[in-house]
């Protein structure tokens, strides 16, 4: 098979699929008519010699030699891009829409009130925030970069360490009057403990602390658990439970006394947060300056 510009074409309606996740969106996104997607991706189809997509009333999802080839072409079709701006010799090259798979802590504790920086400094991009359980499938999904703690596990993606987060184990004042306070982080077997869902395992983190050379791993149990840690903190705040959180966001609620460190000297344990994209040679400049922008938030913590 020889390579010709209406398999680019093809490649081009195809992204514009997955990342629209309907032949609608596609439509409105490169300005065509929905016919228009159809037909042009029926000849894709056609001149490969596979069923790219799986077509139903309510969704289009790719097939597996959808994925594979989608997997494939996508890097190059955004290279050629990044080469055209480029060659246009354009300061806007971070531009059109920007998908990120978000950690549901990092957002709104970390980013949240920050972001209109960013939509400053790149007022051609868009950023489309989307928050799930755990990372899917990037490309099939059309995300283009995930912010998320935790070791990578997807062998097909990139990761970039950002930062390692300290991990905080708080109280509220009203809980300890009620409880009292544990001297030491084996007591907490005895206290009521807010659990968070570890969604690659479907049970709650274990809670460890570290001093120096000594770590320890302490059982707790406790009447909540939850996948959303605003909600968790909330509670916490609350007097419901003891919790433990990422030790970003909660400085001025230390300050105020609204929450109490419960551990200072047990601060060793770190919760890696890493920066994902698919694999390819350069990721395109709006994942870059997302990440760089990422790095600048952190760096002032």
């Amino acid at each position: 098979m020889t390579f010709d510009g209406r398999i680019l074409s093809g490649v081009s309606v195809l992204a514009a699929v997955v990342e629209g996740g309907s032949f609608v969106k596609a439509a409105e996104l490169i300005g065509i008519t929905d016919s228009g997607v159809s037909r042009s991706i029926s000849r894709l189809e056609a001149r490969l010699g596979v069923r790219l997509l799986d077509r139903t009333t309510r969704s289009v999802t790719l097939t597996d030699e959808g994925r594979r080839f989608y997997e494939e072409a996508k890097p190059h079709l955004d290279a050629i891009e990044d080469a055209a701006v480029a060659a246009a010799g354009t300061a806007s090259a971070v531009r059109g829409r920007l998908r990120v798979d978000i950690d549901p802590f990092f957002l709104p504790l970390v980013l949240a009130g920050r972001l209109g920086e960013f939509c400053e400094s790149y007022p051609d991009l868009s950023v489309e925030f989307v928050t799930r359980d755990h990372i899917g499938d990037l490309v099939a999904d059309g995300i283009d970069l995930a912010i998320r703690f935790g070791q990578p596990r997807g062998a097909s993606l990139i990761s970039r360490k950002l930062i390692e987060a300290p991990i905080l184990t708080l109280a509220s004042p009203s809980y300890l009057g009620r409880y009292g306070r544990p001297a030491h982080p084996s007591d907490l077997t005895r206290h009521r403990c807010l659990q968070f869902l570890d969604p690659a395992s479907g049970k709650p983190f274990d809670w460890e602390f570290v001093r120096g050379d000594e770590t320890i791993e302490v059982p707790t149990s406790g009447p909540l658990t939850f996948t959303d840690p605003k909600s968790m903190l909330e509670e916490c705040l609350a007097g419901t439970g003891i919790a433990q959180v990422i030790g970003w966001g909660v400085g001025g609620r230390l300050a105020a006394g609204d929450l109490i460190d419960l551990f200072p000297e047990w601060h060793g344990e770190r919760f890696p947060l890493y920066a994902y994209h698919p694999s390819r040679q350069h990721p395109p400049a709006k994942v870059r300056a997302f990440i760089d922008f990422c790095d600048e938030v952190l760096r002032s913590l």
